[in-house]
């Protein structure tokens, strides 16, 4: 891994960690749903306009297309959707917690249903990354935490580890160098669509307007929206997936850590624990794919 790649993961991680807290101011100021349609539908069609001032088009193979919706579905309407909403209830930080579960769960459903053989290291970071997270659920759930927004954020985390799965089929083929900006804004629009039916059905445009809620709007667009889902599909075609997700790791610490900075989110000793041993568990597992 050189230098190039790993500069591109530190970005990615700590700018993907960053959005549950722009996320958390977002959704206590708007409807979540509403507001999450209207960032896909600017990133969206931001990425698909400089995609095609470069040159790139939207001609990809039947298994880009299919991996596209299935990464806008399962990554932005039902991950996304599903934090947003759950936000409105619990803090940022549990909810970046939570969600650094993916690579268990990819690693976890790799094992377990497509029968990829993983080292001693491997099962052992797995049983040491949901002990973690079972670790800081039972303490926050005994503290008082809304058990339905941590039942939507592990659905949601469920829903990203489905979407990781297929992020090696959307960024392959011949046409994925030239294309990559172009996937990102298309599977942002096939999110934002998906969610639209809902937010109108669910949801009433009442706005509590401050410049805190439009710097993190703008922020959510284009930071988390587009450059860190691009640096992603950069860092995927460079490295692969599996030493990719490695830097995955670094997202419960990123992710705690600027929702105390920026929120004044309180860890207690549990959260700080738990954290370490997920982180831990993320990095054996990663590492142990990536040396067989």
């Amino acid at each position: 891994m050189d230098l190039r790649a790993i500069g591109m993961g530190l970005a990615f991680a700590l700018i993907w960690s960053s959005a549950f807290s722009s996320a958390r101011i977002i959704v206590a100021a708007a409807p979540p749903l509403t507001a999450l349609a209207i960032r896909f539908a600017i990133s969206g069609a931001i990425g698909v306009l400089i995609a095609r001032a470069l040159g790139q088009n939207w001609q990809l193979n039947r298994a880009q297309w299919r991996s596209v919706i299935i990464f806008g579905i399962c990554q932005n309407a039902l991950y996304l959707g599903l934090n947003f909403v759950a936000m409105q209830w619990i803090e940022a930080s549990l909810a970046a917690i939570i969600a650094s579960s993916m690579p268990l769960i990819v690693a976890a459903a790799n094992w377990a249903i497509f029968r990829e053989k993983l080292p001693v290291m491997g099962v052992l970071g797995l049983m040491a990354g949901f002990g973690g997270v079972a670790l800081i659920m039972a303490q926050r759930l005994t503290g008082g935490v809304d058990p339905l927004g941590v039942a939507l954020c592990i659905v949601g985390a469920i829903a990203l580890a489905v979407a990781t799965l297929t992020v090696t089929g959307a960024s392959s083929g011949k046409s994925s160098g030239a294309s990559v900006l172009m996937i990102v804004g298309l599977q942002m629009l096939v999110g934002g669509a998906a969610l639209v039916p809902f937010a109108l059905a669910l949801e009433s445009w009442v706005v509590d307007w401050s410049w805190q809620l439009i710097v993190a709007f703008i922020y959510t667009c284009f930071a988390p929206g587009l450059l860190a889902t691009w640096i992603w599909f950069l860092l995927v075609q460079r490295i692969g997936a599996t030493r990719g997700a490695t830097f995955h790791f670094l997202n419960p610490f990123f992710g705690v850590a600027i929702a105390a900075v920026i929120l004044g989110e309180r860890l207690g000793w549990a959260d700080i624990l738990g954290v370490t041993i997920i982180a831990a568990g993320i990095l054996a597992v990663q590492l142990a794919r990536a040396a067989r």
